[in-house]
């Protein structure tokens, strides 16, 4: 999205402050983890090919039907934000736990393998999206992207398959795992580690453009750094898990992740300090994202993995809705 809010904010609304534009993309993750826990139990009671081929018609439509509301913010932020992230979530919650039921010795390679396919398709789809928005204008990027999510999610999905059948039970969603301690301080993480995840993301572009004066081309090729380094990074830090830990290795990528900003971006200006952030920052975020379901199945087993990780998603939400616009209006207001 950080390609379409820099087009949108500098030709399409320039007249709209970044804050509100920043909430296409905020909707987009934020909602996509408030449906984690009826994604994980449709995980549970369905067939996760299933699942995950309507998340990517709801992805694909959604899209396609954004093409055609481009004229208003709050049309795109219901379809481009919020219609799209109820399919990106039906397709996230059985990606990242269906290796945690495969795999056991190599289970946090295997999830960060899974994951780098994000930073991958970032890598290609970040200069793609941006030379179609070009040359073809925003409704036709919009278009032919919502068609590659539905043919690509068509195919991915005949792979998704169960290796666990979960017994019913009585209650739909199991709330007593919020009386344990661990998961309340890995739920406090999450709020906080997402508020700050998506701000290099959506803002580093717009900082590099507006404060440090630099193009838009050089704007768009930090995300696609931040791409290309978090799937390198996503790779490495299942291999480093195996060494150090699963949960010390999320706590190290956590603390790097913010050290990259605090150190080379916020006291800089210059091109070279912002794409050293931009690689910095991709290798070790993208272990914030790998990690956390491998440290699920590591404290509480995989019988109950997708609604494990639906419920710990509504931190993800909870600090995607602070983050996001916050730092976007600091960006509009600060610098």
């Amino acid at each position: 999205y950080g390609s379409y809010q820099t087009y949108y904010h500098l030709h399409q609304f320039p007249h709209e402050p970044t804050s509100t534009l920043s909430w296409i993309g905020t909707l987009q993750f934020a909602v996509m983890n408030l449906f984690g826990i009826p994604s994980g139990i449709l995980c549970e009671r369905f067939d996760s090919r299933l699942v995950t081929f309507v998340g990517g018609l709801i992805m694909g439509i959604a899209l396609v039907i954004a093409s055609f509301c481009d004229t208003a913010v709050w049309k795109l932020m219901i379809t481009q934000g919020f219609m799209f992230a109820v399919g990106a979530s039906l397709v996230f919650i059985p990606a990242v736990s269906m290796p945690a039921q495969w795999f056991t010795k190599n289970r946090a390679l295997a999830v960060g393998i899974v994951v780098a396919g994000s930073g991958i398709g970032g890598l290609w789809l970040t200069p793609a999206t941006d030379h179609m928005i070009t040359e073809l204008g925003t409704a036709w990027a919009l278009r032919i992207t919502g068609i590659i999510v539905f043919a690509v999610n068509s195919v991915a999905s005949l792979f998704m398959r169960n290796r666990l059948v979960v017994k019913s039970r009585e209650k739909i969603v199991d709330f007593s795992i919020f009386r344990d301690l661990r998961f309340l301080f890995i739920f406090g993480g999450g709020i906080c580690g997402t508020a700050a995840y998506f701000t290099p993301l959506f803002s580093l572009p717009s900082f590099a453009i507006q404060v440090s004066g630099k193009s838009d081309d050089f704007g768009t090729n930090l995300i696609t750094i931040i791409n290309a380094a978090s799937t390198v990074g996503r790779i490495a830090t299942g291999q480093v898990a195996a060494s150090l830990g699963n949960i010390n290795t999320l706590s190290m990528c956590t603390c790097l992740a913010s050290l990259s900003v605090l150190v080379l971006w916020l006291p800089f200006q210059s091109g070279g300090t912002l794409v050293a952030c931009a690689i910095v920052y991709g290798l070790f975020c993208g272990g914030f994202i790998g990690l956390v379901p491998v440290v699920m199945a590591e404290l509480w087993g995989i019988q109950r993995i997708a609604t494990i990780i639906g419920l710990l998603y509504i931190a993800n939400f909870a600090g995607t809705m602070i983050g996001a616009p916050s730092s976007s209006a600091l960006l509009d207001n600060v610098g």
